[in-house]
C-alpha cells in the first residue's frame, strides 16, 4: 500500500461498530474540519454499515491516508459463544487447568452458582510431552513427532483454530514457537496462536484463557478484517489501516489479525481516550468516562489526567468469567443500553436487559418489527425523544408501535404505559450506576469527587439521573456525544505494551538487571513503531512495575518515573507502591517489605490531534434561535408531564445558561436537564451541568 509517511496533511477516518449503531468521525488535517456519520449496524454484513456511515458523513475512503477501526466483533463473539471450533495443545499433565481455573466463589450461599464454561471443550484439549522449569531451562525435551501426530489427527475433527500453552513459556518460548510452527505446517488453513505472543507473564490459567480466547475469536475477526481491508482497497483506499486496542492505542491491522483478543474493548477504550483529551483541554485531572450506547453502558476512570489501566480483565462477569491477561483500559460494562429489552422476570418483577433489541429489529419505535418495549421506547413515550427529529429527522420514530409494546408488558403489572416507562428508566439508571461504582467505589475512589463525562447516543438522556443517584455534582456532555467513541479514535496514538515477569525482593533488586529488561522491551517497542507506515510526531516511553507486599498473592501496577529509577531510590519506589495500594485497597503497610513481580513498558508514538473546537461567544441568555419549541416531558421530580423548553445545541453559545427542566437536542443525541439542574456552555462548546440537590 502507498502511505503518507509524514502522517500530515490528509484525511483520517475513524469508524466504531457498536451493537446498534456504527459511528464515523473524520478529521481533515489540512483544514482542521471534522465530519460525522451514523447508521444502524448491519450485523450480517458489517461492511455495509460502514459504507452507510461514510455516505452520511460525505467522505470517501479513497481520500483518506489513515483508516482507524474499532469493533465489538471480538467481544461479541466471546460473549455469544459463536467462535471457531478450537483445539488446545498444552503441557503434559496440565490438560485441565483451563477448566479448574481459580475456583472463584463470589457468592458462597448462592445455590444456583455456575462456574465458568471453557471456550474449548475437554475432548479438544491435548497434552504435549515436554516440560520447562520455572527458570526456562529444559526439564523434558519437546516430542516433536507427538506434536505432528496430534496436528494430523486434528485434520478430521473440523478444527478451525489451535491454541498453544506450554508451561513457563513466558521464560522461554522456544518449545511453544516450535509447536506453533509444526501445527501451521500440518494445518495451514488453521488459525494458530501461542500464549507467549500475547502474554509474557506468569499465571498459567490466565495465560491459557487468553490464548484460548484469541484462537476462539481469531478466524472470525481475521476474516472480517480481511474483508474490510479488501473492501477499502476496492473503494480506492491506498493508505494505512490500523485497529484500536483495548488500551486505546493503535496497532497495524496485520497485528490485529494475529492478536485479535487485543481488540476486545476497542470502541469503549477509544471513548475513554476521547474523554481524556477533553479533560486535558479543560485542565481537568479527574473524571469518570461514561458511555451508553444502544446495547451496553461502560465506565472508565481518568485520574491525574491518565486513563486507569489494568493488566487483566474478567470477560463476562466475575462469577463465571474467563480472564484475559493483556493490558487494557480498566472498563466496567453492564448490559443496559437504549435497546435493552424490558421483560417480566421471576416473581412477576420487571427486568431491563441484558438482552438487547440491537439494530435488527431494534426498539419497537424503530418500526422494524420489534414488539418488546426498550429503554428507547420509554424515552420516546416520556417526551424525551422527538419522533420527527431522531438522528436529525433521518430516522422517524413510531410512537404507536412503542406504545403498543409498552402496553403489552404494563398490563401484566397493572400499570399504565407512563408508569411502566418511568419504571424502566429507574431500573436502567440503577443498573448503570453499578458500572460507575465498579470503577470508582470498588477501586477505593469517591465517585462524588469526579466530574462525569457522558457520551454515547443514549448517555446524555440519563446522565443527570445517574449523577444524582451517585452523588456526582458535575456532568459534562462533550461535543457530538453520539459519535464520541469514533471521535476518540482521532486522539489515539500508536502504542505497544510489554511486560516481563521478574520475581525479586525490592530491597535485593539489582537495578542493572532491571535496566537490562526495561531496555530490551523499550527497544522492541521502538522497532515496532519504526516499522509503522505512519511516522509519529514523538515517541514516549513509560515504565511501571507490578508490586506486592511479601507474602501477598496479587500485585498492583505502580508507575516508575525515569528520575526515581535512575537514582535507584528504593524508598521512593516503595512509597509510590504504598500510595497506590492505599487507594486500591484502603490500606497500606509502609513498614512491610515489597516484591517486584513484573516489569512493564508502554511505548507510544504520539500522533497529530484535532484542535479543540471553540464555541462562539454569547451571553447568559441563549439566543432566540436556539429555542426550538416547548414540549411536554415527564419528570418524576414533578410527578408528571411538564412544559419543557427544547433547545438546538448547534445554536447554543459560550456562556449560555439553561435551568432545568429542559432538553438539548442535536443530531445523534438528546441531553435531559432535570428540574433543579443548571447547564452552562463552556468555551469548547461542552455542556457543563451542575446537579441540583
Amino acid at each position: 500500500m502507498q502511505t503518507n509517511t509524514s502522517g500530515r496533511g490528509g484525511l483520517r477516518i475513524a469508524v466504531d461498530i457498536g451493537g446498534t449503531f456504527t459511528d464515523l468521525a473524520a478529521f481533515d488535517e489540512t483544514s482542521g474540519a471534522l465530519h460525522f456519520g451514523k447508521a444502524l449496524s448491519t450485523h450480517g454484513d458489517l461492511v455495509r454499515g460502514i459504507e452507510d456511515t461514510m455516505h452520511g458523513a460525505h467522505v470517501e475512503a479513497g481520500d483518506a491516508y489513515l483508516f482507524l477501526h474499532g469493533s465489538t466483533i471480538a467481544i461479541n463473539t466471546l460473549l455469544e459463544r459463536t467462535g471457531a471450533q478450537t483445539a488446545l495443545l498444552i503441557t503434559e499433565g496440565f490438560r485441565d487447568i483451563y477448566e479448574i481455573g481459580r475456583v472463584n466463589r463470589p457468592d458462597a450461599y448462592n445455590l444456583f452458582f455456575c462456574k465458568h464454561q471453557p471456550l474449548i471443550r475437554r475432548s479438544l484439549r491435548f497434552e504435549v510431552p515436554e516440560r520447562l522449569l520455572a527458570d526456562g531451562s529444559v526439564h523434558k525435551p519437546l516430542d516433536e513427532e507427538r506434536v505432528r501426530a496430534l496436528a494430523r489427527a486434528l485434520k478430521g475433527r473440523g478444527v478451525e483454530a489451535v491454541a498453544v500453552l506450554l508451561l513457563h513459556s513466558y521464560r522461554n518460548p522456544a518449545h511453544e514457537a516450535r509447536v506453533k510452527q509444526i501445527v501451521r505446517d500440518e494445518l495451514p488453513e488453521c488459525f494458530v496462536s501461542a500464549s507467549h505472543e500475547l502474554s509474557q507473564e506468569y499465571r498459567e490459567f490466565e495465560r491459557v484463557s487468553t490464548v484460548a480466547a484469541n484462537a476462539y475469536v481469531g478466524p472470525r475477526v481475521a476474516a472480517y478484517l480481511g474483508e474490510l481491508e479488501s473492501h477499502l482497497a476496492a473503494a480506492g483506499f491506498t493508505g494505512s489501516f490500523y485497529a484500536v486496542q483495548s488500551t486505546g492505542g493503535l496497532f497495524p491491522i496485520s497485528h490485529a489479525r494475529r492478536e485479535c483478543v487485543r481488540m476486545l474493548e476497542s470502541g469503549p477504550a477509544a471513548g475513554v481516550i476521547g474523554a481524556q483529551a477533553i479533560c486535558a483541554q479543560m485542565g481537568l485531572g479527574d473524571a469518570i468516562a461514561f458511555d451508553m450506547g444502544g446495547t451496553t453502558a461502560k465506565a472508565g476512570v481518568i485520574a491525574d489526567g491518565e486513563a486507569l489501566t489494568t493488566g487483566s480483565a474478567l470477560i463476562g462477569g466475575y462469577d463465571r468469567a474467563l480472564p484475559i491477561q493483556i493490558p487494557m483500559i480498566d472498563i466496567f460494562e453492564v448490559g443496559t443500553g437504549g435497546g435493552s429489552i424490558a421483560r417480566i422476570g421471576e416473581g412477576n418483577t420487571l427486568r431491563v436487559g441484558p438482552q438487547s433489541a440491537g439494530s435488527m429489529p431494534g426498539p419497537a419505535c424503530y418500526g422494524r418489527g420489534g414488539t418488546e418495549p426498550t429503554v428507547t421506547d420509554a424515552n420516546l413515550l416520556l417526551g424525551r425523544l422527538d419522533e420527527a427529529n431522531f438522528l436529525g429527522g433521518e430516522m422517524p420514530l413510531d410512537r404507536a408501535a412503542a406504545q403498543a409494546a409498552m402496553a403489552g408488558v404494563a398490563s401484566r403489572l397493572g400499570l399504565d404505559e407512563v408508569r411502566m416507562a418511568d419504571g424502566i428508566l429507574r431500573i436502567a439508571v440503577t443498573a448503570m450506576s453499578h458500572a460507575v461504582k465498579a470503577v470508582t467505589t470498588e477501586r477505593g475512589l469517591d465517585a462524588g469527587a469526579f466530574t462525569m463525562v457522558v457520551y454515547g447516543g443514549a448517555g446524555p438522556l440519563h446522565a443527570c439521573a445517574i449523577a444524582r443517584e451517585l452523588g456526582i455534582r458535575r456532568v459534562l456532555i462533550p461535543f457530538s456525544p453520539g459519535h464520541f467513541s469514533a471521535y476518540g479514535m482521532l486522539f489515539s496514538d500508536l502504542r505497544h505494551d510489554y511486560v516481563r515477569s521478574c520475581f525479586t525482593r525490592l530491597d535485593d533488586a539489582r537495578f542493572a538487571d532491571l535496566e537490562e529488561i526495561y531496555a530490551a522491551m523499550e527497544a522492541e517497542g521502538r522497532a515496532a513503531i519504526a516499522e509503522s507506515a505512519v511516522t509519529p510526531d514523538e515517541i514516549r516511553i513509560q515504565r511501571a512495575a507490578d508490586m506486592r507486599y511479601v507474602g501477598q498473592e496479587h500485585a498492583v501496577a505502580v508507575d516508575l518515573p525515569a528520575d526515581i529509577f535512575a537514582s535507584q531510590d528504593r524508598a521512593a519506589i516503595k512509597a509510590r507502591f504504598d500510595q497506590v495500594h492505599a487507594v486500591r485497597y484502603g490500606t497500606c503497610a509502609p513498614d512491610e517489605p515489597a516484591d517486584l513481580v513484573s516489569l512493564r513498558v508502554t511505548v507510544t508514538g504520539l500522533m497529530k490531534k484535532p484542535s479543540p473546537r471553540q464555541a462562539a461567544p454569547g451571553e447568559a441568555t441563549p439566543p432566540a434561535a436556539a429555542r426550538r419549541r416547548t414540549g411536554q416531558v415527564y419528570f418524576r421530580e414533578l410527578a408528571g408531564f411538564a412544559p419543557t423548553a427544547v433547545y438546538a445545541r448547534a445554536e447554543l453559545l459560550h456562556r449560555n445558561e439553561i435551568t432545568g427542566p429542559a432538553l438539548i437536542e442535536e443530531h445523534a443525541s438528546t441531553t435531559v436537564i432535570a428540574p433543579g439542574d443548571r447547564l452552562v456552555v463552556d468555551a469548547f462548546g461542552n455542556l457543563v451541568i451542575e446537579i441540583g440537590s
